[in-house]
């Protein structure tokens, strides 16, 4: 009898050796908790940016090139077309005015029906204390009304964990050039 339970003794320190070797500290763990101070979470809340964005297709120095052209039955929507765009954010609506940031990804027309464009884009903050640090937009844009809503889905640097929602309004455009002018107020909640 004692035999058997110096045995069993034995056997389960072992296997308690064996699960704490394979517990949550191993590196190949898929989840495991952590502390939102040690990350940098504080207390969430809630801001308020305006900048507006500019769009240049004309001229020598674009912002926005056409990578993908419109099929010639969509001309009315532009459907398929895609832009790629490296947009200047300005504090102003004057292209002049002081740049924050600049706006980068695509748009493409994605509806056969209206001018509904895709947004998909990184603000990306050049000025004070969100230098360095990004949102990330990514939603529908009906350009033809007067206030058009958009989702904030995340951000990097001072935006990690964003979300909220920007609001777009069209404050300049040149039928001709097709340049436009467009004031962004983004509301968002981070840490």
């Amino acid at each position: 009898m004692p035999r058997l339970l110096h045995f069993f003794t034995i056997s389960i320190l072992l296997s308690l050796i064996v699960f704490s070797a394979t517990g949550e500290d191993n590196e190949y763990v898929f989840r495991k908790s952590i502390n939102r101070k040690s990350n940098g979470v504080k207390r969430e809340k809630l801001s308020h940016f305006r900048f507006y964005w500019h769009d240049i297709l004309s001229g020598s120095k674009p912002t926005s090139i056409m990578i993908v052209p419109p099929p010639t039955t969509t001309i009315l929507t532009g459907f398929g077309l895609i832009n790629m765009m490296d947009n200047a954010l300005t504090l102003g609506p004057k292209l002049s005015s002081k740049i924050v940031g600049r706006a980068q990804g695509f748009y493409g027309s994605a509806s056969q029906s209206e001018l509904s464009i895709l947004m998909v884009m990184n603000f990306v903050f050049i000025e004070g204390k969100y230098n360095g640090s990004t949102l990330a937009v990514l939603g529908r844009n009906s350009a033809f009304e007067t206030v058009r809503e958009m989702p904030v889905i995340g951000g990097s640097g001072l935006f990690r964990f964003a979300r909220g929602y920007v609001q777009a309004r069209t404050k300049l455009l040149d039928l001709k050039t097709k340049d436009a002018t467009v004031q962004y107020d983004a509301y968002v909640l981070h840490y």
